[in-house]
């Protein structure tokens, strides 16, 4: 058993960054911009990542980004876009269609201000993906789900139970296959995988009452008396301030609902946080070693809301700087001061400590 490394920071700080340098991408299409947040990003990953398994995301979340960038552009080539050019790249034999299928056109002229549309706007949603993939590599899954608040413990408790039998089951069938092979039995096609299939159920089934037993051994899932007007007000309040949040986060991500966003947002994480707040007031628990909030946290935190804030304010004070014209079809230039703004995200690279590479214990 390996020596227990406390984390640095707490999980919730590094996804409320990287959703911050996603929020961000959001507000712009600059090429240059965009990959300067993709390189602040992997920066921090590079420096401060640990060698769990989770850490690994990154790779596979980048990976995923330059598909989706491909899949785009190959949409604007095979299907058209709307934005008119002049500078022809190639023709693609057009394929007609029925009359209903109007403004819909497969093949024909490809020109360049349309791949070069396409090529901003899937760089924003790929560079929104490596964000995400970031806050996966950083922050500890486990550790992320046992700090949520006490309203959500028991959605907290399964999946965290769900992520841990996740590597058991993958283990588990690797061992049998090895198992099967080692005796010349066949470990593919039908057969294989219903001879190795059924012990492996079998095995998570057992885990699965010796958990439920232990669990209830230990007095899971005991509550405590809450009044009806209590639940009542605890209901609204998350349910209100969860469509807040979609509502507000809907109006950050467009263009028209820049004004209206930020404040139904803040009412609606305000309204939500009230109602976890009395939900938790029903679970008689406490918490193992929680995860503190530090200063740190507050300025990893930070660093990533600025950087958000200060792109939505340059995108609403110089759009052509953050939206480059293709029609005509110019080439981006760097913004300065949006550009220091994104710089701010590599905060978190000199303030936070570098872990150590140990081996943590399973919790």
């Amino acid at each position: 058993m390996g020596t227990r490394a406390r984390p640095s920071l707490h999980p919730g700080a590094w996804w409320l960054w990287a959703l911050s340098l996603g929020t961000a991408a959001t507000r712009t299409t600059n090429p240059l911009l965009l990959a300067l947040l993709i390189a602040a990003s992997a920066y921090v990953v590079a420096t401060h990542r640990t060698p769990a398994p989770w850490s690994r995301s990154y790779a596979a979340f980048a990976r995923l980004a330059f598909a989706v960038l491909l899949i785009r552009l190959l949409f604007a080539v095979a299907l058209g876009s709307p934005i008119p050019g002049t500078h022809t790249l190639f023709t693609l034999p057009e394929i007609p269609l029925p009359h209903w299928a109007q403004g819909i056109r497969l093949g024909g002229r490809v020109n360049a201000e349309a791949l070069v549309f396409a090529a901003y706007d899937g760089l924003k949603l790929a560079t929104l993906l490596i964000c995400v993939g970031a806050a996966n590599a950083l922050a500890s899954p486990s550790r992320l789900l046992k700090s949520l608040p006490g309203a959500l413990y028991e959605t907290g408790v399964a999946v965290v139970v769900a992520l841990t039998f996740a590597p058991h089951l993958i283990a588990d069938v690797r061992r049998l296959r090895a198992a099967r092979r080692l005796r010349g039995r066949p470990d593919r096609g039908l057969r294989g995988l219903l001879q190795v299939g059924l012990p492996v159920l079998e095995g998570a089934l057992e885990r699965s009452v010796a958990l439920a037993a232990a669990m209830e051994s230990r007095g899971y899932g005991r509550t405590a008396h809450v009044p009806a007007r209590i639940r009542r007000t605890t209901a609204a309040l998350t349910l209100g301030g969860l469509l807040g949040v979609c509502a507000g986060t809907y109006g950050l991500l467009t263009a028209e609902g820049g004004t209206y966003g930020l404040p139904v947002l803040l009412a609606g994480v305000a309204a939500a946080l009230a109602g976890l707040r009395l939900g938790g007031r029903r679970l008689l628990r406490t918490r193992y070693r929680p995860d503190p909030w530090g200063a740190r946290a507050w300025l990893v935190a930070g660093s990533g809301t600025a950087v958000a804030a200060l792109l939505a304010l340059a995108s609403a004070r110089d759009p052509d700087a953050l939206h480059p014209g293709v029609v005509p079809l110019v080439a981006p230039t760097l913004p300065l001061w949006p550009a220091a703004a994104v710089l701010l995200a590599l905060l978190p690279a000199f303030v936070v400590p570098q872990p150590h590479h140990t081996t943590e214990e399973p919790s």
